[in-house]
């Protein structure tokens, strides 16, 4: 009788001793469980945004034109941000006739001591749609090129989220009208925007592909 309650008692007391060892591997085992299904959450959630994201291509020059800016030099972007409007002009080689009207115009100075002003600016292909012998025309005489140059200037910077149904009152007193969307812009529904948003010291430019023609 007395062996029998010996034994029972020594079991008791081995089962007491056993009990905490399984619980902890027990609780060891659902914490490695609780980890693994954590960490299995953790990848199958997608990946949290970036705060400091890429910027829009909006606030920066865009256009299938400026791909041919330089990237270094007086005539890249950086470069031309650093000069005033008719000088930075004179550094791109595709604005060559323009930068020739302007001195012809004697605006030069007028264009670079301007402050927050924005030119459409058109290529030297843009000048050669028009019939050589009316652009010349047009050189030699003074008044009718100013009207015509004044025309591509508007005095207020006008930026890219402006252009989709813009209309702005250019130097010449007549308004300039922009229509389109994403990086697809017209000018006055006949010259198309082909680099954009282009920044100088004191204005920022859109290169056109046409000629703007004010009302004679």
């Amino acid at each position: 009788m007395i062996a029998q309650r010996f034994q029972r008692t020594a079991a008791i007391a081995a089962a007491a001793l056993a009990l905490p060892v399984v619980l902890t591997a027990c609780s060891s085992d659902n914490s490695k469980s609780s980890d693994k299904a954590g960490s299995a959450a953790s990848s199958a959630m997608p990946p949290k945004a970036s705060a400091s994201s890429a910027p829009s291509t909006m606030d920066q020059p865009f256009g299938p034109a400026c791909s041919s800016v330089p990237k270094s030099g007086a005539g890249s972007f950086n470069g031309m941000s650093q000069d005033p409007v008719a000088t930075a002009a004179s550094n791109n080689p595709d604005l060559s006739t323009l930068v020739t009207a302007v001195k012809k115009a004697g605006l030069v100075d007028t264009l670079n001591n301007a402050k927050g002003i924005t030119v459409f600016a058109p290529t030297n292909e843009a000048f050669a749609k028009i019939p050589k012998a009316q652009l010349d025309k047009v050189l030699s005489d003074k008044a009718t090129l100013t009207k015509i140059l004044t025309y591509h200037v508007v005095g207020q910077r006008v930026t890219p989220s402006q252009l989709g149904n813009g209309a702005f009152a250019s130097l010449e007193k007549e308004k300039v009208m922009t229509a389109g969307s994403g990086d697809a812009f017209k000018v006055n529904d006949t010259a198309n925007i082909v680099c954009g948003n282009v920044p100088t010291s004191n204005a920022t430019v859109y290169i056109i592909d046409s000629v703007l023609m004010p009302k004679m």
